[in-house]
């Protein structure tokens, strides 16, 4: 089913795509002009394909629903998500996979400040975030599980992979990164040493998916040598408070 989002409420659109939802498994939405909330709650089998630019909390609390966007994204999407797919074929703005527990999100192209802050896993429950291009400061903040993925496809050389401060207060988790980067780049609660081979199964298993989607050479992109990037401590500002 097509819906023309144009310059609608996006209350309104929302009660659409809801009411859609009723009668099919699939809704398109064209014509998007930054209305907030998109696929909120998204559950398991259905999906939204989106033509446009979705605002803010796009695909919020996701539960196993799939969304793919053509075009760019704003503020916040994922945020909260537990399960479910979110692709996008453009570059998204800051937050991305905010406090997401589960689930995957692959981005063509950049991601503005903050992406990955509190990412978190449980059991079985392992969010994972690929990204193609460059990422801005405090990539993986407060990250506490799950996997980023890096890949600085076409990023500037001047301002680098990635921007400052990344990894502030991480304590679980870990980040893949490709190729060269300013080591000071890095926070003092991160560690960086050499992918192993089941860091580079993992990787792999996500690049391949991320070039699916995006019609990437895969092997390519393997070519080039990846770090890791982990915490070194599960309690890095444990000094600041009072011990239980």
């Amino acid at each position: 089913m097509n819906i023309e989002a144009g310059l609608k409420y996006y209350k309104d659109l929302n009660i659409e795509i809801n009411n859609a939802f009723e009668t099919t498994n699939e809704v398109i939405l064209d014509d998007v002009n930054g209305q907030r909330y998109i696929g909120c709650g998204l559950g398991d089998n259905r999906k939204i394909i989106i033509n446009g630019t979705p605002g803010n909390d796009l695909a919020a609390y996701i539960d196993g629903g799939s969304i793919e966007v053509f075009g760019n994204g704003q503020e916040a999407a994922g945020n909260t998500m537990n399960r479910g797919r979110i692709v996008i074929h453009g570059s998204v703005g800051d937050a991305l996979g905010y406090a997401m527990r589960g689930g995957e999100i692959y981005i063509e192209g950049n991601v503005g400040f903050r992406c990955g802050i509190h990412m978190k896993e449980f059991g079985e429950a392992k969010p994972i975030i690929v990204i193609g291009g460059s990422a801005g400061s405090f990539l993986g903040e407060y990250m506490a599980g799950g996997r980023i993925i890096l890949l600085g496809i076409n990023a500037d050389e001047k301002k680098g992979i990635m921007g400052d401060y990344c990894g502030t207060g991480i304590h679980g988790g870990m980040m893949y990164i490709r190729g060269d980067f300013k080591t000071e780049n890095l926070s003092r609660e991160i560690f960086s040493e050499e992918c192993d081979e089941n860091d580079y199964i993992e990787i792999e298993k996500y690049v391949k998916i991320y070039c699916e989607c995006f019609d990437n050479n895969y092997r390519n992109i393997l070519d080039s040598k990846f770090t890791k990037l982990r915490a070194t401590s599960k309690r890095p500002y444990g000094n600041m408070y009072t011990a239980n």
